[in-house]
């Protein structure tokens, strides 16, 4: 796995990043052809709190999480929990679809026991109307909602506004 570390507002020292190389580089047990997997991790100092990020992107997911403490080395300790458990939920996942899969039998299944195992427990359809950015976070405050969806005029596409865990907010852009 190639780990990429880079430090917002501290300088990364050598032991520092011998021991997130040590500890990310655990996860690499977890996944197919970690050799090609590009991880991102991002230390950034906030007050006295020490927040580590990082972003592991895999051909069929993509592997995120953050943790702060006032211990650099114990965020390492704690979002390498928050990743792990991201994977073994992950594979869980993927073990329960194989089980579910139809299997041939002799007895007959009704399309009302099949729904009721369905995931999606609710479908919406929006009308999104064409405004900026501004517009966008007024109304997602206005429907108290942590995200909003809208075709953004300055960027000519389909964005996604939310609330992160700072009360600023991030925009995903679709291309």
């Amino acid at each position: 796995m190639n780990i990429k570390i880079r430090g917002v507002k501290v300088d990364v020292t050598p032991a520092i990043k011998e021991h997130i190389e040590t500890k990310i580089g655990k996860l690499s047990k977890y996944l197919e052809k970690p050799e090609t997997i590009e991880t991102t991790v991002i230390i950034k100092i906030r007050n006295s709190e020490q927040t580590i990020e990082v972003t592991v992107p895999t051909k069929k997911f993509t592997l995120r999480a953050e943790e702060s403490h006032q211990d650099l080395y114990a965020a390492v300790d704690l979002v390498l929990d928050k990743l792990e458990n991201q994977l073994r939920k992950h594979k869980t996942k993927i073990q329960d679809q194989y089980k579910r899969e139809p299997q041939i039998t002799d007895f007959h299944v009704d399309d009302e026991e099949i729904k009721e195992t369905s995931k999606i427990v609710r479908r919406k359809t929006i009308e999104s109307k064409p405004m900026d950015e501004e517009e966008a976070i007024l109304q997602m405050e206005l429907l108290n909602h942590d995200f909003f969806i809208f075709n953004n005029i300055d960027e000519g596409c389909v964005s996604v506004i939310y609330k992160r865990k700072d009360n600023n907010y991030g925009i995903i852009n679709t291309k």
